[in-house]
């Protein structure tokens, strides 16, 4: 194609990409932080399923004792992958439990059904079921001052098709945004509720009891992750109401921007599950998002938490 110059290039009509979309073109993807080192695993293999999050772990049964040096590498691991999964585990409620309190005290959510502990939280899916935080990508309860730092998931019962779970890299989306949106977040604040999600499938008698026990808390629009350092966009379609100090229209506007990053492919992985796969995903630096598309068909999930720490 022969290049014009400028005084010779044809005149053309008007045009414009609405504002405030998602932006077309080469993305940036960063696994981890610039000066990360790249060491090789020796305890066991990997394998990625995207570019900068996802990988399946193979070579290890997650019901036998964590030494150390095991526990630490699996911890490097994650915060490489962003989420690790485990193929073929059918773990015990114990040992799912057991597994997940290696990286901290286990959190309870009163909002969500339990199973066999107070610590387990069940997600049976039936004709007719609750729709608990399907079709929405969200982090988990960022309504707590402290959210998790992480869930252990566990499915014990899958539909023949569908039922997939998706996660995102927020690290990645953050980098990604237009220089001029993070000049305009880095240091910004935002107000995390958990009313807006909750109240898509409970009712106000249900919800009125935790209103003391979950006041709105104030979070950081981008985070620093505690381990990796790095800026990770942190706001989302469940549980975050609006920016502070900013007026209701351009709260809404920047935040529904915001809120579509997660909906890039470029940043997601998406795993579908066998009975008895194990998901171990940083919350932190992910969102993700349950796929409702199996219709009558039985789903059972059973999640352990992690308590995490507060955001900053």
């Amino acid at each position: 194609m022969t290049t014009l110059d400028a005084a010779d290039a044809p005149a053309l009509r008007p045009h414009r990409i609405p504002a405030d979309g998602l932006h077309e073109g080469r993305r940036i993807l960063r696994r981890t932080p610039d000066d990360w080192p790249d060491r090789p695993y020796e305890l066991f293999e990997v394998v990625p399923l995207a570019a900068t999050i996802g990988a399946e772990i193979r070579g290890l049964d997650l019901a036998r004792p964590l030494p150390p040096a095991l526990r630490a590498e699996l911890n490097r691991a994650l915060l490489e992958w962003k989420v690790l999964f485990f193929r073929d585990q059918h773990l015990s409620s114990a040992a799912q439990r057991q597994f997940a309190f290696h990286w901290g005290e286990l959190e309870t959510n009163p909002l969500l059904a339990p199973g066999d502990a107070k610590e387990v939280v069940r997600f049976d899916k039936t004709a007719g079921g609750v729709p608990t935080f399907e079709n929405v990508w969200h982090t988990d309860v960022t309504f707590r001052e402290r959210p998790a730092m992480g869930a252990v998931l566990q499915l014990r019962e899958v539909p023949e098709a569908g039922g997939d779970t998706m996660w995102a890299d927020m690290a990645a989306a953050y980098d990604n945004l237009p220089p001029e949106i993070r000049e305009r977040i880095d240091g910004a604040r935002a107000v995390h509720d958990y009313l807006p999600g909750f109240s898509r499938f409970y009712s106000a008698t249900q919800l009125a009891p935790f209103q003391d026990e979950f006041p709105p808390v104030v979070h950081p629009v981008v985070r620093r992750h505690p381990e990796t350092g790095r800026r990770t966009l942190f706001v989302n379609a469940s549980f975050t109401t609006r920016i502070v100090g900013l007026p209701e229209e351009e709260s809404d506007r920047l935040l529904r921007l915001l809120f579509q990053q997660a909906h890039v492919p470029e940043f997601q992985v998406r795993f579908r599950w066998r009975a008895g796969d194990v998901a171990f995903w940083d919350n932190r630096a992910t969102q993700h998002y349950a796929v409702f598309d199996y219709g009558a068909r039985r789903r059972v999930a059973e999640r352990v938490a992690i308590a995490g720490d507060r955001p900053f």
